[in-house]
């Protein structure tokens, strides 16, 4: 894999305590940067901050709730000083089923989520990385935000509304000196997958896990996206899927 320098910089990661955020965090960190791991799992984040060092703090946050990401983006600042790199990548995929079946509170959850939990990141990380003029915001999308679905009503909607605040912040700030863009990884092989292959809904779930990519990919891919190489994606989501995009990344 490609090297980068992330040497000097902030990463804030949320849904950091497994999967793409996990992996995300000590790559950044092996990278030279400051992470700040984001997470409801208190525990998880916390030992993952252990075995990463001094460079790293676990903030215990619901990102559905904007005062605790506040919070976080602050903790953030006041350890390290700065924010340089926000990526909102804390997801889930329940619940699972037919549209006219599934369960209001469960689809509103992930909503809340999903899709605010990407504006929420982006409400409290814009304004300070605009006054300081720099700054790179990523979100995790998905193939799901681009087209239908069956049994992912809740997801597939809350991926196109995060898609679509991808390229309003975009829209409204690149100007200003920001950086946002989007990753869609395809298929990865954390527990997410699990739950959908225990649906046994759509043909996702037909996928063997041999099928999937390892977390580290998308792990390199965010590092790339930090760098000027990928300013020709900005406002747009990056396909992992694509081999010219893993050869860019260093994955091919």
């Amino acid at each position: 894999m490609k090297k980068y320098d992330m040497t000097g910089k902030t990463a804030l990661i949320t849904g950091a305590s497994k999967g793409i955020g996990a992996a995300a965090a000590r790559a950044f960190a092996d990278a030279g940067a400051n992470v700040a791991l984001i997470a409801r799992s208190e525990e998880s984040i916390a030992e993952i901050a252990g075995e990463i060092g001094e460079k790293a703090i676990a903030i215990p946050c619901d990102v559905s709730r904007l005062w605790e990401l506040q919070a976080a983006v602050d903790a953030t600042v006041d350890t390290f000083g700065e924010l340089d790199i926000f990526i909102g990548n804390a997801g889930v995929i329940e619940p699972i089923g037919l549209l006219h079946e599934t369960d209001p509170e469960s689809w509103s959850k992930t909503i809340d989520i999903n899709l605010k939990g990407i504006y929420h990141g982006m409400r409290v990380a814009m304004p300070y990385m605009i006054d300081r003029g720099t700054g790179t915001i990523i979100t995790i999308s998905s193939g799901a935000a681009h087209g239908p679905i069956d049994g992912w009503s809740a997801y597939s909607t809350s991926k196109a509304g995060a898609y679509m605040l991808t390229r309003v912040a975009d829209f409204e700030s690149r100007d200003k000196g920001l950086r946002v863009m989007g990753l869609s990884p395809g298929t990865v092989a954390t527990d997410m997958q699990r739950t959908i292959k225990q649906s046994g809904i759509n043909r996702v779930a037909q996928l063997d896990w041999s099928d999937h990519i390892p977390p580290e990919w998308p792990a390199q891919a965010l590092l790339w996206m930090c760098t000027s190489e990928a300013d020709v994606y900005l406002g747009q989501d990056v396909s992992l899927r694509e081999e010219d995009i893993r050869a860019k990344v260093g994955l091919a």
